[in-house]
């Protein structure tokens, strides 16, 4: 496929499935502003370079003046993997900003049973410190809305808490910079057509550490909605939605913006 038809299949092809729902989250969430600076985090998979594409068609087509940096960070790819990102993103019009790092030998020496975990924070860390001396203001990551609902049932299910990914939010430790999460309406499987029907060669976790190994909650998670899915088609939306209906009067407890916990006792009623 050509950039031109990859471009023309966002906006026709797969206009309700993809487009719709990137434009509703930039909308709901009110994630970009007239005079943004925004680095996109470009990993080389199949989200991060539907995020580029789609940010390219809203910059070019938006009513919003906004301007993009496209970075990869190369945590320590091997030689193979780090040309197929540099070549695919060629082929598909997107400007890379390639610098390298060692967080996959850190990962490894520091993060464990959990390397994914350290990984995941430096990796964050890096793109942050970095878009931030090119001037941006943003960071735009590629979480879907899979991402989201599976982000929701591991912390229920393995963490103990409830919490989800953030359409949004300001960085705690680089003063001046956001997170934004535009393809937050996406569906994971809609992503997988666009890159099939285009013919890409996205890289996987392309990860030195666990060489693809599972290492368990998230593919459990997946699979465990999934089968839920095939007796409950809306199982995924009300995860979602759960989110956004928490009624504070029906819960145990819960921590404030400053992190400190409170207790349904707090305001209950006792009866004389």
């Amino acid at each position: 496929m050509s950039i031109a038809e990859i471009e023309r299949s966002i906006i026709k092809k797969y206009r309700k499935t993809i487009w719709r729902r990137f434009i509703k989250g930039i909308n709901d969430y009110d994630l970009i502003e007239d005079g943004d600076v925004i680095a996109v985090a470009i990993s080389g998979g199949k989200d991060s370079l539907l995020l580029a594409k789609l940010l390219q068609e809203l910059k070019r087509h938006g009513k919003k003046q906004f301007e993009l940096l496209f970075l990869t960070m190369d945590p320590g790819y091997l030689p193979a993997i780090r040309t197929q990102v540099e070549d695919t993103a060629k082929a598909m019009g997107i400007p890379l900003q390639i610098y390298d790092s060692n967080v996959f030998e850190v990962a490894e020496d520091m993060g464990g049973e959990k390397p994914c975990y350290m990984c995941a924070r430096m990796r964050r860390g890096s793109l942050y410190d970095k878009a931030k001396s090119l001037g941006a203001n943003k960071l735009a990551l590629g979480h879907h809305f899979d991402d989201v609902i599976e982000t929701v049932m591991m912390n229920v299910l393995f963490g103990g808490s409830y919490k989800t990914m953030m359409p949004k939010l300001h960085s705690t430790n680089f003063e001046g910079m956001e997170l934004i999460r535009p393809m937050i309406f996406i569906r994971e499987s809609d992503i997988r057509q666009w890159v099939k029907y285009n013919d890409l060669t996205p890289i996987d976790c392309a990860c030195t550490v666990t060489a693809k190994e599972n290492f368990g909650a998230r593919a459990y998670v997946k699979n465990l909605i999934e089968s839920i899915a095939e007796e409950n088609p809306n199982v995924a939306m009300s995860i979602y939605r759960s989110a956004e209906n928490v009624e504070l009067g029906a819960i145990l407890g819960y921590k404030d913006s400053e992190g400190e916990k409170h207790s349904f006792l707090e305001h209950y009623e006792r009866s004389e």
